[in-house]
């Protein structure tokens, strides 16, 4: 009796090994955890005290926006009615500033996707000739500054007459995405099975309906993060929209708030609000999309 209840009591305590290394497993855990909150607390606060002055700003009155506290005295919704309003000489355009910008972001999501999504079927599934050479051509643009782009196109719109038009940003901004897209939306198609395209051809399918009844439905979650990509590109593009538009009524918010900046006695509470408001759509559309734009270069590809 006494001989098994030794024997269980040796089971049931751990050797010295044993705890040894469990001891050894908790402080790699524990070192490995510690080693991401030093990282994860700096781009915390990196990330949110910008967004969190925003706020402030936005509810602070104007003779407390300056004042460094960490909370305004006398919060206020008045800077938003100011900004809805159109009551100051900065805001007088800003519902046809943000119209434009609008405007603006979601043709270019549209344009891009048709694009993208067209060159993307030619050079994965139908293995257009000289399909990959030109975009990975198309690619190298991304080496080159932007900066270095604006002159270029600022006279190649001057020389369609395109100037001061939106449609002379919509391209430039169709221009700049179609690169990235096209490259992602191949790379999402080079994981669909050909087994599928082969089935579709035995059964008489041309390349248009291969394109609509094959490859579209696939490629959705794809599809949806690259028109976000673009949409949000063109909503926050700053450079080609100061350089391409000059009229007050068509330029696009960001633009206009640099004129904010011009003035002497800059109203700080007034350019707040329009940037938080200004930040709110690109925020909700992400959150709407977020599955998407996390998934999207995965998602479509079954397995054969």
């Amino acid at each position: 009796m006494s001989t098994t209840t030794t024997a269980r009591a040796s089971l049931a305590t751990p050797s010295a090994e044993e705890r040894s290394a469990a001891r050894t497993n908790w402080l790699r855990a524990a070192g490995t955890e510690a080693k991401l909150l030093l990282v994860g607390i700096p781009v915390l606060l990196w990330t949110v005290i910008p967004i969190y002055h925003l706020v402030l700003f936005a509810i602070s009155p104007k003779q407390d926006a300056m004042s460094g506290a960490l909370f305004p005295a006398h919060p206020t919704l008045q800077n938003f009615k100011v900004v809805f309003g159109q009551q100051h000489y900065f805001l007088s355009n800003f519902w046809q500033q943000f119209w434009n910008s609008a405007v603006i972001a979601f043709a270019t999501g549209v344009l891009t996707l048709l694009v993208a999504t067209a060159a993307a079927f030619a050079i994965s599934r139908l293995k257009v000739k000289g399909g990959r050479t030109v975009m990975n051509m198309a690619l190298f643009t991304y080496f080159i500054p932007a900066a270095f782009l604006a002159v270029p196109m600022y006279k190649t719109m001057g020389a369609y007459g395109l100037l001061n038009s939106k449609w002379a940003l919509i391209l430039a901004m169709v221009t700049i995405a179609s690169p990235y897209a096209i490259w992602v939306l191949k790379q999402a198609s080079d994981k669909l099975p050909v087994e599928l395209d082969e089935a579709a051809i035995m059964d008489g399918a041309s390349p248009p309906q291969l394109f609509r009844f094959v490859y579209l439905p696939l490629m959705v979650p794809s599809l949806v993060a690259i028109g976000v990509y673009a949409l949000l590109l063109a909503w926050n593009e700053y450079l080609f929209a100061f350089l391409l538009l000059s009229r007050d009524t068509d330029v696009t918010l960001p633009v206009a708030l640099g004129s904010f900046l011009a003035a002497d006695d800059s109203p700080w509470e007034l350019l707040m609000t329009t940037g938080l408001i200004y930040a709110l759509p690109p925020a909700a559309i992400y959150y709407v999309f977020k599955r998407y734009m996390v998934g999207g270069l995965t998602a479509g590809a079954v397995k054969s």
